[in-house]
């Protein structure tokens, strides 16, 4: 195929559980697409080297490698090793302008109002899950403020970095510049790459915009739509599965950003994991 999905899954332990968990159905999804598939499980730069940085960052990378390889590969989707896929959903990059980057906003377009799905997290959390959980942090930043805390000038949105769609030919060598403009001790709200990529990228100004459903939120979703997770159904593994399911028939790519509790539920795996399932969901597609 001359377009592919890649990640990294580095260390044994990570690797087996996305594995066992993640791989069966974004197999499923790339051979009903015709796509190529590349799972990078080594860093992608020396640990040793000055601008090593973690893997959230080496994504940045990617390019690079496969080019290396000569492999004859047009456009490359970034999935976070984090997303689910619906294996019946489009293909991705019959939505994506090869001279641009595609991107899925987290704060526009979606199918809630975003402050209100923030709101609801925050609460839930802090009601079920832990009362010290803070009720105005750094989660209702606006954009303005979340690049001035990094020192960047301000940009009109802000993408998750779990979904990015790039054309090898034109982008790869702008990720690797950006890669290494940046030193290994570069400090953010979080160890990753988002806030720093989403303005070169946005600063590149060559952007296609994809829609929520290649990268839908789950801990936004679990929040606006399946609330009592956070209470009764926290353990209960056959209601999160069905919950998680449910999610899926309406997107198509669904990510367990960040670091709390709901964002680890990728890790009960079986999802869609029968034949009667796997039918329905064909058939609801």
């Amino acid at each position: 195929s001359k377009n592919v999905i890649a990640t990294i899954a580095i260390g044994e332990v990570y690797y087996n559980e996305w594995s066992k968990n993640i791989l069966p159905n974004w197999k499923k999804y790339c051979q009903n697409n015709n796509l190529g598939l590349i799972v990078f499980k080594n860093h992608l730069i020396s640990e040793n080297d000055p601008k090593w940085k973690k893997p959230h960052w080496q994504k940045m990378l990617v390019g690079r490698e496969i080019k290396k390889n000569n492999l004859n590969i047009n456009s490359v989707c970034w999935l976070d090793t984090d997303t689910l896929v619906n294996p019946y959903a489009p293909n991705i990059f019959d939505y994506y302008d090869e001279k641009t980057i595609g991107l899925v906003s987290l704060r526009k377009n979606l199918p809630f109002n975003y402050n209100l799905a923030i709101k609801k997290l925050a609460f839930l959390r802090n009601k079920f899950y832990d009362s010290d959980y803070p009720l105005d942090s750094a989660l209702f930043m606006t954009c303005k403020q979340l690049y001035e805390y990094h020192n960047l000038p301000e940009q009109s949105d802000e993408a998750c970095g779990g979904t990015i769609v790039f054309n090898l030919k034109n982008h790869s060598h702008l990720f690797e510049k950006w890669f290494y403009k940046y030193d290994k001790n570069i400090k953010g709200l979080t160890p990753g790459e988002q806030t720093h990529l989403n303005y070169e990228i946005q600063n590149y100004g060559k952007i296609t915009w994809l829609n929520y459903k290649f990268q839908s939120i789950w801990t936004f979703e679990m929040a606006m739509y399946y609330p009592f997770l956070y209470n009764f159904g926290r353990n209960d593994n056959v209601l999160i599965r069905e919950c998680i399911e449910a999610c899926l028939k309406n997107n198509f790519f669904l990510h367990f950003a960040g670091s709390w509790h709901e964002s680890t539920m990728w890790k009960i795996g079986k999802f869609f994991d029968s034949e009667k399932k796997m039918i329905y969901l064909k058939d609801f597609e």
